[in-house]
């Protein structure tokens, strides 16, 4: 696959040299050279020393051939200009547009931009592990709008059901794992201490379960 990833901060570096390490074409356009210097010595694609918006610089790069592009600079207007003009122009199949400061996301929203915001998920991530260190989120969704949870379940939950757990919280059991075999489970599976279950939840569904398996909820 042939891939431009426009901004060579520690964010476009780490992603360029991913990408190179997995077999990819990448070519890597940054408006101040010295930003080159944060790839990893391994990577063999090309960069490109041109502000990203100038005449003919995505042209140079490649973007009729390319099949994604991800603009990850710390501009939320360039990345925004950037994803818009390569997906509406140019036709780029797969576009990833960076979301650095929060306050712009809404920027990326209105113009339909599928967009990771790491500041905001950092954070998130942070209360999460400040406030709910029982649940451990495993993947997520969006910007973290929904996410997989962890959940130990601990000794005083030993011998009730998984719908006593679940009740009224906004979220979904996908998956029970006892001795190292994950299954389906229903409502009704009797739960055991140091059983494993996987559920899908908003923030609030995780905070509300939080607290129940801390015993702050019936």
């Amino acid at each position: 696959m042939y891939v431009i990833v426009v901004g060579c901060g520690r964010v476009g570096a780490d992603l360029a040299g991913r990408l190179s390490r997995g077999g990819h074409d990448v070519t890597v356009i940054d408006h101040v050279g010295s930003s080159f210097g944060h790839l990893d010595p391994a990577y063999r694609g090309r960069t490109i020393e041109a502000e990203p918006l100038a005449e003919g610089v995505l042209e140079r790069a490649g973007i009729r051939e390319t099949q994604a592009l991800a603009t990850v600079t710390n501009s939320d207007p360039v990345n925004a200009v950037v994803a818009h003009v390569a997906r509406t122009v140019y036709g780029v199949p797969n576009v990833v547009a960076r979301n650095y400061d929060p306050r712009w996301r809404v920027l990326h929203e209105a113009m339909g931009l599928t967009s990771v915001s790491s500041t905001a998920w950092g954070a998130q991530r942070i209360e999460e592990l400040l406030e709910r260190p029982r649940l451990r989120a495993v993947f997520s969704a969006g910007n973290g709008e929904v996410e997989l949870y962890e959940v130990p379940v601990p000794d005083a939950w030993g011998g009730r059901t998984l719908g006593d757990l679940l009740a009224g919280v906004p979220c979904s059991a996908v998956s029970l794992t006892r001795g190292g075999r994950a299954s389906l489970p229903d409502q009704g599976r009797v739960l055991a201490a140091g059983d494993i279950v996987h559920v899908t939840a908003t923030l609030e569904g995780a905070d509300r379960l939080g607290r129940r398996l801390e015993g702050g909820e019936a």
